[in-house]
């Protein structure tokens, strides 16, 4: 998450117009895939839409949708299906999100999302970097759903910042310590790597461009 990358962004223009978007929209490749992009309204950790989110879209590179679909179709006979909150990240948002920590005053979510934990430290704990593998275009954050729609319990929400989030965190009831290692090893199964701080963050093993981050605006 914090290994070396390379902007190969264009700016706030993207790419240039005759260029091909490196990204497809994943929910045209995943059957079923169920999408609430967080960042691209106003309910997650910072409170507003998040700048370079201009569509709620989940875009990711062909390789990793692909690699999503086939999780997808090994949780449909357990019962469950995939649930996306972010999917590629602009570096304009990653600035966003720095921009957002350097202020302490701005605390309108804590009691949401970190209510024990202090944003000055929000850096230190790894909860936040300024390079996020999710400006390569092959990293997600997900959960699990119910046939009908439901998120599945797992021991605490999306972008709950605190030790809770880590998928061995012991004081996990039996059903959400399961519910977190039915996603885990599909998406192991699927060619995605676990992060160890947060439970809903996986990156693909073979990912087209590792040392690459993108600052096209999802749209």
């Amino acid at each position: 998450m914090r290994r070396p990358i390379a902007i190969a962004a264009l700016l706030a223009g993207g790419l240039p117009a005759q260029a091909q978007s490196p990204f497809v929209d994943a929910a045209g490749l995943v059957p079923g895939l169920s999408v609430e992009m967080r960042y691209a309204g106003a309910h997650n950790f910072v409170g507003r839409p998040i700048a370079g989110y201009e569509a709620p879209r989940c875009l990711l590179t062909p390789q990793a949708a692909r690699a999503l679909a086939v999780a997808q179709a090994d949780l449909g006979p357990r019962g469950y299906r995939l649930k996306v909150f972010d999917c590629y990240r602009p570096t304009r948002a990653v600035a966003d999100f720095v921009a957002w920590a350097s202020d302490p005053a701005d605390i309108r979510m804590k009691a949401e999302f970190y209510p024990a934990v202090d944003k000055r430290d929000l850096f230190r704990l790894g909860y936040i970097a300024a390079r996020s593998a999710h400006s390569g275009g092959s990293t997600v954050d997900l959960t699990l759903v119910r046939p009908g729609g439901g998120e599945v319990d797992m021991g605490t929400p999306f972008d709950w910042f605190g030790p809770e989030s880590a998928p061995g965190w012991r004081s996990l009831t039996s059903a959400q310590s399961g519910a977190r290692g039915v996603l885990r090893a599909a998406m192991i199964r699927a060619g995605f790597k676990p992060y160890a701080a947060e439970w809903w963050h996986f990156t693909l093993g073979r990912e087209p461009y590792p040392a690459t981050a993108f600052d096209l605006p999802v749209r």
